[in-house]
């Protein structure tokens, strides 16, 4: 099994803020605790240690094997979960939405890279235990984000409407996209697999939290992954000091409005990936998940006729805790607050909104976490591998936009040498002695020159690219050849690991897929990693 890897900032597909951040970059080290170097997990492990609580230990657990009861629970799992009690035992946690069937294949990389984590840890601090966590985003109510799976560049889509949080959705009409998948499939025996895991999964459980802990569970109880539901009353009354603060006193407010205007100064190339609201919760019940503003003084419900005094409120908060639901602001909170945790692992955007919160967290009094990138993947067949040497490409030149890698191939196989940039050069060189000339004569001559040069500049990159346009058909069968390639690695021209779903994989190499992930993922790797298979 070959592996090759590409450093992130070459991809083209990671903002400027990742990438500094990957860096370790000096601006950005206010906005982070420690950076995830194996060296500074000593720290972080003694940090979290003497600031977590006894009590939410015995809290977790409990809640834990509640949450687990009806399903079957793996030996390493379950030990896992009685271990979170014990002082010495500390997560590592990825966060996902309820995807159907796990939705685009990074779901599988995230959780990979935690379990994977979970075991070099152990390796280098064997006093201590770690546990891989997932953590269910249960309480999102963005269903058409999470209703739907690509297979074979098709839409598997499950059509219904929905509100509320989409943990507590009933799997009714799950049965229509289980016929819809089954016939996409195919009759090979690594299908009919796959179709059982699915019926399993969704078929057999009422609601989409308790589906997707089946499916995660089955993929990874071997590994001892630990499942998080957050829509539990018994978590949600640990984060009640904390949810009052942000809802009466507008610390989170506050406090990440403040960051985003700093990390904004640090750089003009930063997006700002969230902006926090007044207030960061949701009022929730069944079929009911909407956001808590101020109005007329009182704290209303939005598109409801519930309101609130402050003291009703928080009555409400300290009998109902469960009725409170974080929204992104509020929820990577509400993790460190009842998970004894060391580390998240998550994608560019999802780092990019944890920078944004290392001030918030230090005036709630929670430690902040380590952030690590998760594993990025591209699998590669052994005959595409040969397609690129073929070509006399390198895989990283495929992570080019398309119309670049064209270019830069038909510049690489052309007789004629279609690049301007030394003629550019020199009349850039013509100009400058214009320019004297004209400040030496007459200064209002320097517009008409520049004019001049503009056309002129804008003259040669026209025949540049009508050149190119030339090359390009008459070496249509090379194009040809390099486009499919490439769409078939980059299918949308986005990364494949954001457009396939797992069973893709799994129709080619069946039972061996998640075992070559968990012996081949490197958390430390710190590139994007390219996968021949």
């Amino acid at each position: 099994m070959d592996v090759d890897c590409i450093p992130f900032k070459e991809t083209g597909y990671f903002s400027k803020l990742i990438c500094d951040y990957l860096d370790q970059h000096e601006d950005l080290k206010p906005f982070f605790n420690q950076y995830p170097t194996p060296e500074n997990f000593a720290a972080q492990i003694d940090e979290k240690k003497g600031s977590f609580p006894k009590s939410h230990r015995t809290v977790l657990v409990k809640a834990l094997k509640l949450q687990y009861e009806g399903f079957e629970v793996s030996d390493d799992t379950d030990s896992n979960i009685v271990s979170l009690g014990d002082g010495n035992t500390f997560t590592v946690v990825t966060g996902h939405q309820l995807n159907l069937f796990t939705g685009p294949l990074y779901f599988l990389y995230k959780i990979v890279s935690t379990i994977n984590l979970a075991k070099k840890l152990k390796e280098n601090h064997p006093d201590n235990n770690f546990v891989p966590v997932y953590w269910m985003a249960t309480e999102d109510h963005d269903f058409d984000e999470i209703n739907y799976f690509n297979l074979h560049g098709k839409k598997v889509r499950w059509n219904r409407k929905a509100k509320g949080a989409v943990g507590r959705l009933s799997t009714d009409g799950l049965d229509e996209v289980f016929d819809m998948f089954s016939v996409e499939l195919g009759p090979s025996g690594l299908a009919n697999n796959l179709r059982n895991l699915f019926k399993q999964a969704y078929l057999e459980h009422d609601t989409l939290a308790d589906a997707t802990r089946f499916l995660a569970n089955a993929l990874f109880a071997d590994q001892g992954l630990v499942i998080v539901d957050g829509d539990d009353p018994e978590l949600k009354r640990l984060l009640i000091p904390y949810a009052e603060k942000d809802i009466l006193e507008k610390v989170a407010y506050k406090k990440v409005t403040e960051t985003t205007e700093t990390l904004s100064k640090a750089s003009a190339d930063y997006t700002i990936q969230v902006n926090p609201r007044e207030i960061n919760y949701f009022y929730l019940k069944d079929g009911l998940r909407e956001r808590i503003v101020e109005k007329n003084g009182k704290l209303h419900v939005i598109n409801t006729h519930i309101d609130f005094t402050p003291e009703e409120l928080k009555e409400e908060l300290h009998t109902y805790p469960e009725r409170f639901s974080p929204n992104v602001v509020g929820r990577p909170l509400y993790q460190e607050v009842i998970l004894p945790n060391l580390c998240y692992i998550g994608g560019g955007g999802e780092l990019a909104y944890w920078l944004e919160f290392k001030s918030y967290f230090e005036e709630m009094g929670v430690t902040f976490p380590m952030l690590m990138l998760r594993n990025s993947v591209l699998m590669i067949t052994e005959k595409q591998s040969e397609k690129v040497a073929k070509m006399e490409l390198k895989v990283a030149h495929l992570f080019l936009k398309q119309h670049s890698l064209i270019n830069k191939k038909i510049r690489d196989i052309s007789n004629i040498d279609i690049d301007f940039t030394p003629q550019k050069k020199l009349l850039e060189e013509q100009f400058k002695h214009l320019y004297e000339l004209a400040e030496q004569t007459d200064q209002s001559f320097l517009g008409a020159v520049k004019a001049q040069e503009i056309k002129q500049i804008k003259g040669l990159d026209n025949l540049e690219k009508r050149l190119l346009k030339a090359q390009k058909r008459k070496l249509k069968d090379h194009v040809t050849r390099l486009t499919q390639l490439q769409n078939e690695l980059f299918p949308n021209q986005s990364l494949q690991e954001r457009q396939l779903n797992f069973s893709e994989m799994y129709l080619e190499m069946g039972d061996a897929f998640i075992p070559l992930l968990l012996a081949t993922l490197d958390p430390f790797c710190g590139e994007f990693i390219v996968l021949k298979h």
